[in-house]
């Protein structure tokens, strides 16, 4: 159990004990690494995104809703792109893509890594230039590589022997020559749930280094030489704080960029570390900024370079949810508070599993806050839980709220910016929310909310 709004409290009560619980919480209190850069709580305790009251947020849009704080968004791309300056910086798609968002980083100078043909659409329909695309993903099928090889997209990251062949052959027919990467499982443990990591060796994605396959991959390509090799790509995992796991990867992906270059004599000129850099959900996490992150890894790939007799490659990454995640929060509706016998007070929204997965997939942790009004009541350690008929139907697992909610207050939770919207379901018929971006008081909307309507009119019966 955590406490998220007050920064004395971290840990959990089996290390602290009861004298934790009675620790001192302000619930009004907003901690600064877990809201979006222009969020602020007003003198009445309503909170508030680039000055406008989530009162009137959810009075014109209704609840569940995602705030998107658009300046903090662009501000986070701009911070990526100035502190790895040189680098290439590749926005993630499936952490959340609609429109509006591609034209924001494209307009911040951002590259876009896509991994479906819905999410390639998505961009290609907003102004996404093409060359500044890179296709991802484990099992693209004809239609999608057709799809990027008209379209011109940039890159395609190599994922399988069966997708070179495919890729080869609509290139043949085209007279294309697209350029391509091979995605290097280098077997480093990243330091995340097993489920977002990515790069040891019993997983879906990639060549394995140890078996030998990604030396195959690369050689296969060098030598048909229908498709450009630009680089080798890794990535490690998703949420990750530690630089440790980028410093054994990129001494084995260029391990194996330096035996290309022995056997065919070809240094090539790209080189992808990934990313997945974590974000704060809560006060126990603690990110690193880009500029520091940047240092970081080039000092790790000049070390490891020098040490190959390498030439120092151009550089991409791909920062994840950093960039989206923190720029977001959810703003839900009371509608029923439970004490369970002493045990434990439920605090029921008019969202859950639907709009955030996370938890139950993840054992995600969550912060919350009440955002309607401020409260001079005691704190109590309450479990904010969604209206879906599943006990595992949680939303943040553990957080001191006033002891006077109630129905109808309004609570928001941060850090929803990554991968709720795009992994929002339509569970129990629940049409999922909208995305509303703020700036300068103003707020639009960017996704509308789903209706009964259109769920009906997918029902051909």
């Amino acid at each position: 159990m955590r406490a998220h709004e007050a920064g004395a409290l971290h840990g959990d009560i089996g290390s602290r004990g009861p004298a934790w619980l009675r620790a001192p919480v302000d619930v009004n209190a907003l901690v600064p690494q877990l809201w979006p850069r222009n969020v602020a709580r007003g003198g009445d305790g309503v909170l508030a995104v680039a000055g406008l009251g989530v009162r009137d947020i959810a009075a014109e849009f209704g609840t569940p809703v995602y705030v998107l704080d658009e300046d903090d968004l662009r501000s986070r791309c701009r911070d990526f792109r100035t502190g790895f300056d040189g680098v290439d910086v590749y926005y993630a798609g499936k952490a959340f893509l609609c429109r509006a968002v591609v034209r924001m980083i494209a307009e911040e100078g951002l590259h876009l890594d896509v991994c479906t043909g819905g999410e390639l659409a998505t961009a290609l329909s907003a102004g996404m230039p093409p060359e500044r695309i890179g296709f991802h993903g484990n099992n693209k099928s004809v239609r999608e590589l057709t799809r990027a090889l008209d379209a011109g997209v940039g890159r395609i990251i190599l994922d399988s022997f069966d997708e070179i062949d495919r890729l080869t052959a609509l290139a043949r027919e085209r007279g294309a020559r697209p350029r391509v990467m091979i995605r290097v499982t280098v077997g480093v443990e990243a330091h995340t749930h097993e489920f977002i990591a990515t790069a040891h060796e019993d997983q879906k994605f990639g060549f394995s280094l140890a078996g030998g396959a990604a030396a195959e991959a690369a050689f296969r390509v060098l030598d048909d030489g229908v498709l450009e090799l630009r680089g080798l790509h890794s990535h490690i995992g998703s949420q990750i704080f530690d630089a440790s796991g980028f410093e054994v990867s990129a001494r084995r992906v260029l391990g194996l960029q330096a035996q290309i270059r022995d056997a065919r004599g070809v240094e090539l000129p790209e080189l992808d570390l990934g990313g997945g850099f974590g974000i704060a959900y809560t006060t126990q996490d603690d990110p690193a900024a880009p500029q520091d992150l940047a240092k970081r890894l080039r000092r790790i790939v000049e070390s490891e370079c020098a040490a190959e007799r390498l030439a120092v490659p151009h550089l991409s990454i791909e920062p994840g949810r950093a960039i989206v995640g923190p720029a977001v929060f959810t703003l839900y509706e009371v509608g029923t508070v439970k004490d369970v016998d002493g045990i434990r007070t439920y605090v029921s929204v008019d969202g859950g599993m639907s709009d955030n997965i996370r938890t139950a997939l993840y054992d995600a942790s969550y912060s919350a806050t009440l955002a309607s009004r401020a409260s001079a009541a005691e704190p109590m350690l309450a479990r904010v839980v969604g209206k879906h008929c599943e006990s595992g139907d949680i939303v943040v697992k553990d957080e001191f709220l006033p002891a006077d909610v109630q129905p109808g207050d309004l609570v928001a939770v941060p850090g929803t910016g990554a991968y709720c919207r795009s992994m929002a379901s339509n569970y129990n018929h629940v049409p999922r929310p909208p995305v509303v971006a703020v700036r300068d008081g103003q707020a639009r909307l960017i996704v509308r909310r789903e209706t009964e309507e259109d769920l009906l009119a997918l029902d051909v019966g």
